[in-house]
């Protein structure tokens, strides 16, 4: 590879990583190329970008990053490595880890999730658990909804119940009260 390769093989990794708020590198080694294939076909259809890069120039991608050190996934930068990109926090550990139902690879080697990094594929099932932005909207979209839903609920059952009162009883008309005689105060008989 030429340096102006490297150069632009390194400004392609940049583009992908300026914005990236996921950012996974997994090891497909041992993958054949039908396997690799479906792999990617797979990443696709759920929006996630996977590049085969070298090790070297997606640690040089990542040193000109602003904004955030990648330093810690530098370490698992060994070996044959695949970069996911997604929107979706949990989704490229969720492909992972479905795909590796039937398959031994890939191995998440490190992931960038949420400001934080994670090291090592033991950091799967965790990775797989995180909630999307989505999802979290969702439940708390849920938890506002559940009270509002219970006081409309309430006010409706208790129009209802006053309607059907007002229609169940006869309507009574009101008639001034009769004046009543007065009564006559109390003699007392004066002391002689």
């Amino acid at each position: 590879m030429t340096k102006d390769q490297k150069v632009v093989a390194i400004q392609e990794i940049k583009d992908l990583l300026q914005d990236a708020k996921v950012v996974y590198v997994a090891d497909l080694d041992g993958l054949n190329a039908a396997k690799s294939s479906d792999f990617r076909r797979q990443a696709f259809k759920q929006n996630i970008k996977v590049k085969v890069v070298k090790n070297t120039l997606l640690q040089k991608a990542m040193e000109q990053i602003d904004g955030v050190d990648f330093s810690e996934m530098f370490q698992t930068f060994k070996g044959n490595t695949a970069l996911m990109i997604a929107e979706t926090a949990n989704a490229p550990a969720k492909l992972i880890k479905d795909f590796r139902k039937k398959e031994e690879k890939p191995a998440l080697k490190s992931a960038f999730v949420q400001e934080t990094f994670y090291v090592g594929d033991n950091n799967l099932d965790t990775l797989v658990n995180i909630k999307s932005r989505e999802e979290m909207i969702g439940e708390i979209i849920g938890l506002l909804q559940s009270p509002i839903q219970r006081v409309v609920s309430a006010l409706q059952n208790k129009s209802e119940a006053t309607e059907a009162t007002e229609e169940a009883a006869p309507a009574v008309e009101e008639t001034p009260a009769e004046a009543a005689p007065e009564a006559p105060a109390d003699e007392t008989p004066a002391a002689e």
